[in-house]
Order: C-alpha cells, then structure tokens, then sequence
C-alpha cells in the first residue's frame, strides 16, 4: 500500500510538471496578445490626435492667408471723394480681372438713395480693366459745422466677383442665380477730400475721372463704317466698281486721243 501511494504521487507530480509549460505558454501569450492590442489602440489614438492637430494648424493657417483676389483695385480699399457740401461728387476706380476666367462683377452700397455706380456691374474678360466712376450726393452737415476731411464716413461699398463662362451680356440675375459661386472681393470705406488742398489721391482722383472720361467718349463714336459708300442720289458704289470705272474712263480718252 505504501508503494502504491507513493507512486501515485510520483504520477501526480509528473503530470502537473508537464502541465506547467502548458500553462505559462497559455498564458504568456494571452499577455502578448493583450499587450499588442493596447499597443495598437495606443498607436490609433496617437495617429488621431495628429491628424486632429494637422487639421486644427491647416484651419489656422488658411485664416491668417489672405483671401485670394480675382480683382485688382486702385485704390485697393477707400473710395475717395471731393468734399462738397449739396453737390453731386464723383469717385473713380480702376478694376482688373487677374484671373484666368471671365468675371462678372456688381456693386453695392449701403446708401442706394444717395449714391449710383456707372457701370453698377459688368463681364471682364482675363487681363481686362475698366475705370468705374461712383456718384455720390454729399449733404450738408447738422449745425452747419463742416466734418473733418480725410476721415473715413459711414457709407460703404462692397464690390463682388462671379466667375462666368466666357464672353456674355451682364444681367444682374447672375449673382441671384449662383450665390454659392459668389466671392465678397472688397468693402470700401468713403473718405473726403479737401478740395483746396493737393493730395496724392486728389490727383490720382482727377485722373481717373478723366481716364473715365475719356473711355465714355470713346464707347459712343459710332463704329467707322467700312461697307459701301453711297455717293450723289443714292448710287452704291465699292472699290471694284470704282477700279471699272476709272478703267472705261481711261480706255474712253485713249480711244479720242487715237481719233
């Protein structure tokens, strides 16, 4: 009996150390397994938080860009206008296209009732510049008291950019119809000038006006007529009929003088 017993336990003992290697194997790799997977789940939520951050530094950065122009201004913010207590003033401004598509552009104001824009919009084909010339009724100050001049007044300007597709007839239909397309290109503050006293942008107004102008002039000559001419009562005659008739003229006299 005493050996049968001790036997037995001598199996017992076998078998629970060839179980030992089972166990720690199991084990360790449960732990591995366990380890990667925090791993892994360390490795997301780093690679989360860059892309959170690259994205919170590229919003940052696009707001501190200034905004890209399809138009160039001049002057590139300010409308200028002579100071001129219950006259009708004017201001220019020249606008360029700097982009590669045709623009539509359109003015707008905060005082409608006191001011106008000739043209109040237009199509700019790529590289195409125009002067436009602001109208403004300049009321006289309470009190009599006369405002400081150079100061920047309460009317604005806003000047807004509509990318179309190729050459068109402006309507004003076109902003209603593309809002989402619409870009705020710039807001213009009025200042006054003092009349009798020479500024740079006095001067530079001045000749704006007159390139303005200048343009008008020209966009109403009638087109140069280059078809037929009409001669005497109504006879239509062109270069070949000219080139016929003076050639039977000729042959008319060389025919005399041979006589």
């Amino acid at each position: 009996m005493a050996v049968d017993s001790e036997k037995s336990f001598s199996e017992e003992k076998v078998w629970s150390l060839c179980k030992m290697p089972f166990w720690q194997s199991n084990n360790a790799s449960s732990s591995s397994s366990t380890s990667s997977s925090l791993q892994s789940v360390h490795q997301q939520s780093q690679s989360h938080q860059v892309l959170q951050s690259s994205n919170a530094v590229s919003f940052v950065t696009k707001s501190l860009l200034p905004t890209r122009r399809r138009l160039h201004l001049d002057p590139p913010n300010k409308l200028y206008f002579p100071y001129e207590p219950g006259k009708q003033v004017r201001s220019a401004i020249s606008i360029k296209n700097i982009s590669r598509s045709h623009l539509a552009f359109k003015f707008q104001t905060t005082a409608p009732k006191s001011c106008y824009m000739r043209p109040p919009g237009g199509i700019l084909a790529p590289g195409e510049s125009l002067i436009a010339t602001v109208f403004k009724f300049v009321e006289h100050p309470e009190n009599n008291e006369k405002p400081a001049v150079d100061q920047k007044s309460k009317v604005k300007f806003k000047i807004m950019s509509l990318k179309v597709k190729g050459e068109m007839d402006y309507v004003p239909e076109l902003f209603d119809e593309q809002k989402d397309q619409v870009a705020e290109e710039q807001i213009l503050r009025v200042v006054f000038l003092d009349t009798e006293r020479p500024s740079p942008p006095l001067e530079k107004l001045k000749r704006q006006l007159a390139e303005a102008e200048a343009a008008l002039e020209a966009r109403k000559k009638p087109p140069e007529d280059t078809g037929p001419r009409i001669v005497g009562e109504g006879l239509v005659i062109d270069e070949w009929k000219e080139r016929r008739e003076r050639y039977l003229a000729r042959q008319q006299v060389e025919g005399i003088d041979s006589v």
